[in-house]
């Protein structure tokens, strides 16, 4: 079909069509419900049993604009004969079909009187023989509700006699005149409706021979001689349904009626919908396709008494049944009902590329279709008001895809077309959000009952998962709509509504992360508020960051890193400018220095810090992490002046930047003073990882693991599984000097908990665990420099020294005296500072070396005690490859 608008909006001689994207699937469901439709109307069906469960429709619903007027469209002319390419042919195995389209939208004005008459004319037409049942009790109703207007007059003047022909009246007063000559009326007799039908009726009742066969028609003389109101009329597709079993062979016909835009019948009181599901339910012989934004509630036990036939056992097909596998949308209907999916981004690029045509080539560009394509969330109506725009643009200049990187206000005024007031207002305020349930909803909406967002979850805008830890989120399109697009309805919010919606959204979430950590906490709704809240008050510039600041501890308590960074909703937002940003960029860097150079973590640390926007208790925060980046960059002076002030202020952090400067004096060697510390530093200082640190370096294996699983049992009391997870790593590394089968273990383990974790830092420690654990074999000083490169590029240098310490025990192990030397060079090259010099003292002590110098390294035993177990491992090495071989 040719796009008249687009046509006339260029002088350009452009093709445009609206090109229609395959919905093969809609199809398919489509033909495969119609094929077991005509099955079983071919098997002893009864079309006047009235008592039988429903199956004879299929429902197609979705958000406006999703392109389902422009399926049923498409299914019509299908069924008509002319498919799609894609679709393929499908035979109906000598069955006759005739589609009937109904477009029920308002601006239509298609009333039940419409729905009547357009079935009914199309048969005329398809059938070319009176129904007389049917005939004589409409042209009845027709004379007593429309006196002196002419149903062929009535039917020209709407439409349908362009559409469908004359047939019908002529049709109806052949019904007419063949009931008087049966009934052997006389002929002025014959022409009055009401006398025919009384006599009809009468002879009904009488049994009479002559009308024999509409004498099997038991409800025909009662619907005859009740008054011809629209209640009777509603009950007149009984007697349709009954002429049309009765057709003979060669005039067989199945009607499909495709009600279109069924969601503008549906109101509060349900008149019409009433009526048209009695319809429905009176034309069993019929299948029907149905159409609108909502799913069909007619199997909905809650609606008896608004509606004849409610429940899942007269609407099986209807009854909302959950699959095995979790819908991404609102409720996984029953076999009947099926959400018009959006467009998958393949589609809508083909969509754009045969929208606009000009010479046989696409007119819109592949990069403004990507621009499109990436904006429009799937959705056609978004596609479509993309080539319109490009089109205007078209004729003052060539179109860019920076014009099209917005959303459309036609899009916001679809969407709230058909919502009440307060699901508009509902509707605004999760705007805001990324997703949300019942509570959050009701409660960034200000409201004190949930009715309002009960109802819009039910709307096709509104997915839902029921796995998800929030199972509502809004149609990506509509939600940039409602957040980016000018809103000039009636009810439009001011920038001050939207500020006071992000304030209750962002206590909203603080209050649901509260009530959970006081039952049962979950990391997965702490990180789900944080990246919500952090949005909300940097988006908005929320002042005060509340329970952001309990929560941003929590997040780092625990070590696991999930990336927290919410998209900013300008691409000019840029900078620091509030608290808000100041904690998202903090947040940020911290989990990011996983996956950055440790300099690039400081340096951003430096910045929030530099920006002066983080309240008092997150100063610590911004100050301890950026030490710990500069304690792995090896600049350990500036770590353990970070670390003292984190001390001194005496906040939260306190106990771990003891534990900081415990494990800076561990690394110049101060080993005494570390030891000494650790009574002080409980399970926040980690005082068991600090005191395994001590053991594994003096060789003194049994007493670091047994301080690791320790510190295993305590972070698995705490719920920490980051706590947890470098524990394990250290155990594994503790281990694998000793016991190498052991070690293979505990490393396995320790990949284990690492999984999800997001510890690079711990993750290459355990390859160097693995180094040790396999020492004395071939192939680890290969392992060892891909190592090295993988630390040079997370910017951890001071794992450098733990590759060579296991270079070291490779080399001992193996007697190969040059390469250990090689190594030991290497060591005190990366300990020039003082750190980690103990290493070089231990490469010597495994090689049974003297020192070239008295060493500065302070133990908490005799050096020649240290240097014993050190030995004693390499030995014991030695012991089991020579058995092993």
């Amino acid at each position: 079909m040719t796009d008249l608008r687009a046509l006339f909006s260029s002088n350009d001689p452009i093709d445009a069509s609206e090109a229609f994207t395959n919905r093969q699937r809609q199809w398919e469901l489509v033909a495969t419900a119609l094929a077991e439709h005509l099955r079983h109307t071919s098997a002893g069906f009864d079309p006047t049993d009235l008592e039988a469960p429903r199956n004879h429709l299929i429902v197609f619903h979705g958000v406006g604009g999703v392109g389902k007027t422009t399926l049923v469209r498409k299914l019509e002319a299908a069924l008509g004969g002319t498919r799609p390419a894609q679709w393929g042919e499908q035979v109906w195995g000598g069955h006759t079909i005739l589609p009937v389209r109904i477009d029920l939208s308002r601006s239509a004005g298609t009333t039940f009187e419409d729905v009547v008459l357009t079935i009914r004319a199309a048969l005329a037409t398809a059938v070319a023989r009176p129904l007389p049942a049917f005939d004589i009790a409409l042209r009845r109703y027709w004379e007593a509700q429309h006196p002196g207007d002419p149903l062929d007059t009535y039917l020209e003047r709407g439409g349908l006699v362009s559409r469908f022909g004359k047939a019908l009246p002529q049709q109806t007063q052949s019904a007419l005149s063949d009931i008087a000559q049966t009934l052997l009326l006389p002929g002025t007799v014959g022409s009055a409706v009401g006398q025919v039908t009384g006599a009809l009726a009468g002879a009904l009742r009488e049994r009479r021979q002559t009308v024999r066969a509409l004498a099997a028609c038991a409800r025909l003389a009662p619907l005859l001689e009740t008054e011809p109101s629209l209640e009777a009329l509603s009950f007149y597709p009984h007697l349709l349904a009954f002429e049309l079993h009765r057709l003979p062979d060669d005039k067989k016909i199945t009607p499909v009626i495709l009600l279109d835009t069924f969601e503008d019948i549906a109101d509060r009181h349900r008149d019409l919908e009433r009526l048209l599901q009695r319809l429905v339910w009176l034309l069993p012989n019929c299948f029907f396709v149905i159409s609108g934004r909502s799913r069909l509630q007619w199997a909905d036990p809650a609606l008896h008494g608004q509606l004849d036939h409610t429940g899942p056992a007269a609407w099986p097909g209807l009854a909302a049944t959950p699959g095995p596998v979790p819908s991404p949308r609102r409720g996984t209907p029953g076999g009947r009902q099926h959400l018009i999916g959006d467009l998958s981004p393949e589609d809508c690029d083909d969509h754009l590329a045969r929208r606009l045509v000009k010479d046989g080539r696409p007119l819109i560009s592949p990069a403004i279709r990507a621009v499109i394509t990436a904006r429009s969330h799937g959705l056609p109506l978004h596609l479509d008001l993309a080539a319109s725009r490009f089109l205007e643009i078209r004729r003052t200049r060539e179109p860019q895809p920076a014009d099209f990187d917005h959303t459309f206000p036609a899009l916001l005024a679809r969407a709230l077309s058909d919502l009440t007031a307060d699901e508009r207002h509902v509707l605004r305020s999760v705007s805001l959000l990324d997703a949300f349930d019942i509570d959050l909803a009701t409660r960034a909406a200000g409201l004190t009952h949930q009715a309002p967002v009960r109802r819009l979850t039910e709307r096709p805008i509104v997915y839902e998962n029921p796995y998800a830890l929030w199972p509502y989120h809004l149609h990506g399109a509509i939600r940039s709509a409602l957040t980016e697009a000018d809103d000039h309805t009636d009810d439009r919010w001011t920038p001050a509504d939207w500020h006071q919606a992000a304030t209750r959204a962002l206590a909203a979430l603080g209050d649901q992360w509260v009530a959970n950590v006081s039952l049962t906490p979950s990391r997965m709704l702490l990180v789900a508020c944080l990246r919500q809240g952090l949005r909300l008050a940097r988006d908005h510039r929320l002042t005060g960051l509340g329970w952001l600041i309990d929560a941003a501890y929590a997040y780092t308590d625990d070590s696991v890193w999930e990336p927290l960074t919410p998209p900013t909703t300008s691409a000019s937002h840029l900078g620091l400018d509030t608290a808000a940003d100041a904690l998202a960029e903090l947040l940020t860097a911290i989990a990011r220095r996983q996956h950055e150079h440790r300099q690039r973590t400081a340096d951003r640390l430096t910045t929030v810090l530099d920006s002066g926007l983080l309240p008092d208790e997150l100063t610590e925060m911004a100050l301890y992490y950026r030490a710990k980046a500069h304690k792995d960059l090896s600049q350990n002076d500036a770590a353990r002046a970070g670390m003292q002030a984190v001390a001194d202020i005496g906040g939260r952090l306190a106990p771990k930047a003891r534990r900081g400067l415990a494990n800076l004096a561990r690394l110049a060697g101060d080993f005494p003073t570390a030891l000494a510390a650790v009574p002080t530093l409980g399970w926040e200082g980690r005082h068991h990882r600090v005191l395994g640190d001590i053991r594994w370096s003096h060789a003194d294996t049994a007493a670091a693991v047994a301080a690791f699983e320790a510190g295993r049992a305590e972070a698995e009391q705490h719920g920490a599984a980051g706590e947890r997870a470098m524990m394990q790593v250290r155990l594994a590394l503790a281990v694998s000097f000793a016991d190498p089968v052991r070690a293979d273990d505990e490393l396995a383990l320790a990949h284990q908990l690492l999984d999800g974790l997001d510890q690079r830092s711990n993750t290459l420690l355990a390859q160097v665990v693995a180094l040790i654990k396999d020492a004395g074999t071939d192939g680890v000083t290969d392992r060892a420099q891909t190592l090295h490169t993988d630390i040079d590029n997370a910017g951890l240098p001071f794992l450098h020294r733990f590759v060579e310490l296991a270079l070291a025990f490779q080399h001992a192990v193996r007697g190969e005296d040059e390469d250990l030397a090689a190594v030991i060079d290497r060591l005190r090259a990366l300990t020039a500072t003082g750190d980690f010099a103990y290493f070089t003292d231990i490469t010597h002590f495994m090689a049974g070396l003297p020192l070239p110098e008295p060493s500065t390294t302070r133990w908490t035993t005799s050096e020649d005690d240290v240097r014993s177990s050190w030995r004693g491992l390499v030995q014991a090495r030695q012991e089991v490859l020579r058995a092993g071989n």
